[in-house]
């Protein structure tokens, strides 16, 4: 009778789940689409031909494209085995509409902001007589990001979004001039409402409040048109492509990024969004462990850059970026403190460079002794996994840490499908026993670290609007190692024999998951 009750209590709320319905209109469009062209294919064998050959085109155009070949081989595959279905789906979601009437607007304000933006040389001297291989990385970022490297800056390391969200609030409260906010998801609770009600009195006070949230990652987190409630609280809002129901309306580009800029001198950045679990005043899948980092200083400029871009970009450009007025010594004339290097940037799916993925490669290949990294996601394509398994095998300490308890089980199946080949390789890998793993940070060789926001996935890599924080002989590398070595203890080595004593059944069915990952 229990299970009965507690059935029918999870399907009225799937009832009630708005996004449910829109589930529901989109598979009810694409059936629709679908059956029509399945039946003009039968109704004649010209035109049957004609999708064959189209299939054909599109599966050599595809081939190629300069993107990633486990990309292409996904495609490839569902269009030849099920050419019809395969051919509507790619039409539909394999090219971002969004992007091409984005990468306009996006190029320009790069421009624009471009003389704002220009690398110190002496900085970079200084990274080069200590490192050449540090200063190769750096100049990497900076020549296809377009942000540089900075002096006066310092960092502060959090371990856990509980350690954050009190100076994350401390600092809100401090505001005079502007706070720049921008999250994937943003929901209602302890955390949102505490900073929530600090934007309104900041507002109400003249401070520029202004909110940047995705459309999908809030879809159901948020009610529908929140950007008009809190524009009646004197709240600046606007939503990253706001999702819809659609399907002529492409969704793969996504917002992942979690900026707070608070008077251009005060960044934070990181894994953690705006939601009680990150806090964990809720419990979703154990204790949810994630970090984040602070700047205060120089560096905060680039984060407050990357705000304003995204700024222009949703606002349609109404206005030039008065960049002056957002200056770090402009509310603070006085010489900032600072220890080591740190670089903030932010990677496109815009401009066809997979940013993220190669700061990562690079820290891989250029590692001497040892890299550590945590990542909730472990769906890698072929570049990343020889650059792992290359280090191991050539004596570099490669450990990884993901989650113990998933929050998507088929993608933590695909995790998992990962590890064997890594194993054999010589990587250690962890999985986290007291819940999910949200993290996402790089540490090497006591001298380079990332945190950010990219996982490693192919929607962070390829699809995502993503940043982090590269830093180099900074003090705060060493609270990010002592945090990861720490976290070992909470974690369960992975055998080999875990993978290979897996039943059929499971195996196989991560097999197929493998082959559609770079679309999942």
């Amino acid at each position: 009778m229990n299970f009965v009750i507690l059935f029918f209590k999870k399907i009225i709320k799937l009832l009630f789940n708005r996004i449910f319905y829109v589930a529901f209109a989109m598979l009810v469009q694409l059936g629709w689409l679908f059956l029509i062209v399945w039946q003009l294919a039968a109704y004649s064998k010209y035109i049957s031909f004609g999708i064959t050959i189209l299939s054909i085109l599109v599966v050599l155009w595809i081939v190629n494209k300069k993107i990633n070949p486990s990309y292409k081989l996904g495609w490839t595959l569902l269009i030849m085995i099920v050419p019809v279905f395969g051919l509507l789906l790619y039409v539909l979601f394999g090219k971002s509409r969004v992007a091409q009437k984005m990468q306009e607007k996006y190029m320009q304000v790069k421009q624009e902001s471009a003389p704002y933006l220009s690398q110190n040389s002496e900085i970079i001297q200084k990274i080069r007589e200590k490192d050449p291989s540090a200063a190769v990385q750096s100049t990497y970022i900076y020549q296809h990001s377009g942000f540089p490297v900075y002096e006066n800056t310092t960092a502060e390391y959090f371990q856990v979004g509980d350690d954050m969200f009190p100076v994350l609030v401390k600092e809100l409260e401090q505001a005079k001039h502007y706070i720049y906010i921008e999250y994937f998801i943003i929901n209602d609770g302890v955390m949102w409402r505490t900073i929530l009600d600090i934007l309104e009195k900041k507002a109400a006070q003249g401070v520029d409040v202004r909110l940047i949230y995705d459309g999908f990652g809030c879809l159901t987190t948020l009610p529908h048109r929140y950007d008009k409630v809190l524009r009646s609280k004197g709240i600046q809002c606007k939503i990253f492509n706001p999702f819809r129901p659609v399907l002529n309306i492409i969704q793969n580009n996504r917002d992942h990024r979690k900026i707070c800029v608070i008077d251009g001198k005060t960044g934070f950045t990181g894994g953690i969004n705006l939601a009680d679990e990150y806090i964990n005043q809720k419990e979703r899948f154990g204790h949810w462990k994630d970090t984040a980092v602070m700047l205060k200083g120089e560096g905060v400029w680039s984060m407050t850059v990357m705000f304003l871009h995204m700024w222009s970009v949703i606002n349609g450009l109404q206005n030039p970026l008065e960049h002056e007025s957002y200056l770090p010594h402009t509310y603070h004339p006085e010489k900032f403190e600072g220890n080591g290097f740190v670089q903030p940037f932010s990677d496109t799916p815009l401009d066809g460079e997979v940013l993220g993925e190669n700061v990562y490669l690079n820290i891989i290949n250029r590692a001497k002794r040892y890299v550590y990294i945590c990542t909730p996601y472990l769906i890698i394509d072929n570049e990343m996994m020889t650059a792992l398994c290359l280090a191991a095998k050539g004596g570099v300490d490669v450990r990884i840490m993901t989650p113990g308890v998933p929050d998507k089980k088929m993608v933590f199946l695909l995790t998992q499908s990962y590890y064997e080949q890594l194993l054999e390789a010589g990587v250690r890998i962890y999985e986290y026993q007291p819940g999910f793993l949200h993290a996402k940070s790089f540490v090497c060789d006591d001298e380079i670290a990332v945190v950010g926001t990219i996982n490693l996935d192919y929607r962070s890599l390829y699809l995502h609007f993503e940043d982090g924080i590269w830093m180099y002989k900074n003090e705060v590398i060493q609270d990010i190692l002592q945090d990861f070595l720490e976290t070992l203890h909470y974690c369960d080595p992975i055998s080999i024999e875990f993978c290979r004593n897996r039943n059929l059944l499971t195996r196989g069915f991560q097999s197929i998951l493998r082959l559609f990952a770079p679309m999942l």
